[in-house]
């Protein structure tokens, strides 16, 4: 995407405060963080200190401010899409006036649908459908035809692979430096059977997911898992917000459990490295749920130059 200029800048964090105030009550400290730190990070505007003075801005101001610019406009729609949920649900309120940003702006998007469908109550239909799309995102193509309580732990029984077990466990020799023993470290420390061991994630996605652990540097706790899924969302151009983003505040967030892969927690959304996580996703070199990527041809490499070679910043302090 181009860089968004100052003019623009300030229409959608204008328009940011605006769902804020739209849930009719004082802005939350949730709220105020969320905009400035989408702000810093990802429209690099480091000068923004006081929301108070964005302006407001209405929809059709929005509309004149982006018109022309399809994709500005559809990342606009996300930023106020998160401003609905950053206090630990979905508040109604704010949710339908993203729709009127959303309307206006003739921005269409399933991770809408989701939320309309989880504020209508049909909260089952939402959460299965971001699970098939980060089901789809994982694999890079459609899944239909799959299932993903089945691919999700494919080791099971006679499918069992004792020597790719071996393979990972033998990360464990290299060097402490090295990208593979920091990522053996991380499921050694974190109780992760290996892949091939029936109790084990499917390596198409274990193996990323763990890896993005690593090189981003958060770690397994709610607020960790929802911070990389969100730096995954930046990397990783596949449904970022209904395969990736969505899941995790609803699931780490609201405490919705969506999947047996994990248990859900509450309030795990930092509204300040949240925003810092999708910037740094987003600033990465590499994409390392690619189908091209292959973590055999990196786990010699020295951790902290893989990630000066692919511009992985330092994480924020956790709070």
């Amino acid at each position: 995407m181009r860089k968004i200029e100052r003019r623009e800048s300030d229409a959608i964090l204008g328009a940011m405060r605006q769902v804020a105030l739209a849930g009719g009550h004082a802005i939350t400290w949730a709220d105020t963080t969320s905009v400035v730190a989408a702000g810093r990070y990802l429209l690099r505007r480091h000068d923004l200190l006081d929301i108070g003075t964005l302006p407001a801005v209405a929809p059709s101001d929005l509309v004149s401010t982006l018109r022309g610019n399809p994709e500005v406009a559809r990342e606009a729609v996300k930023y106020l899409a998160i401003m609905a949920m950053v206090d630990g649900s979905l508040d109604h309120k704010k949710l339908a006036r993203v729709l009127e940003y959303s309307r206006a702006l003739d921005v269409e998007a399933d991770y809408l649908t989701d939320l309309v469908e989880a504020a209508s109550g049909h909260l089952a239909w939402a959460t299965a459908d971001m699970w098939r799309k980060n089901f789809d995102s994982v694999l890079s193509r459609s899944s239909e035809g799959l299932d993903p309580n089945v691919w999700i732990r494919p080791y099971a029984g006679a499918n069992a692979d004792p020597a790719l077990v071996a393979r990972y466990d033998a990360l464990g020799k290299l060097p402490p430096n090295t990208f593979g023993k920091a990522l053996w470290d991380f499921d050694k420390q974190n109780g992760y059977p290996f892949p091939g061991d029936p109790q084990a994630l499917n390596a198409s996605f274990g193996t990323p997911h763990d890896s993005t652990h690593v090189i981003s540097g958060y770690d397994t706790s709610a607020r960790g898992e929802l911070l990389v899924s969100t730096f995954t969302a930046g990397m990783h151009p596949i449904n970022p917000m209904s395969g990736h983003i969505l899941p995790v505040i609803f699931f780490f967030h609201f405490g919705e459990q969506l999947n047996d892969v994990g248990h859900a927690g509450k309030g795990g959304l930092d509204p300040d490295e949240f925003w810092h996580a999708w910037a740094r996703g987003a600033d990465m070199t590499v994409d390392i749920f690619d189908p091209k990527w292959n973590v055999w041809d990196w786990v010699a490499k020295d951790l902290e130059e893989l990630r000066r070679d692919w511009n992985v910043t330092p994480a924020g302090p956790a709070r």
